[in-house]
């Protein structure tokens, strides 16, 4: 894969992630956390668990765009980073971030 279309590719990851966290956080319905109904402290609660875990699972995905960016800055991008054989551009096109070739990466999970 030429390194224009790497570049394109990561930019459009970059701001689909970059998007998802600035659109994280629920809104609160401003009603009071009471006793008698316990209900909105829990669904506040899970909200909050929920948006922590979505958040942290994006900036990990930010750092692998950074990490594929920096590859492509070295001249290494499409290039596993486990064997130093080349990723299929099929793979790169549907996963940008590829570090690995598939077979390596079902291994690797």
């Amino acid at each position: 894969m030429d390194s224009e279309r790497a570049r394109e590719l990561l930019a459009a990851e970059r701001a689909r992630i970059e998007g998802a966290l600035a659109r994280l956080g629920h809104v609160d319905d401003g009603e009071e956390n009471d006793d008698i109904d316990p209900g909105n402290l829990a669904s506040n609660l899970y909200q909050d668990e929920f948006d922590s875990g979505l958040a942290e699972d994006l900036r990990e995905q930010l750092a692998a765009v950074e990490r594929a960016e920096a590859r492509v800055a070295a001249g290494t991008y499409g290039i596993s980073v486990e064997s130093g054989e080349p990723i299929p551009d099929e793979r790169l096109e549907a996963h940008p971030t590829a570090e690995r070739t598939a077979e390596e990466e079902r291994r690797y999970r």
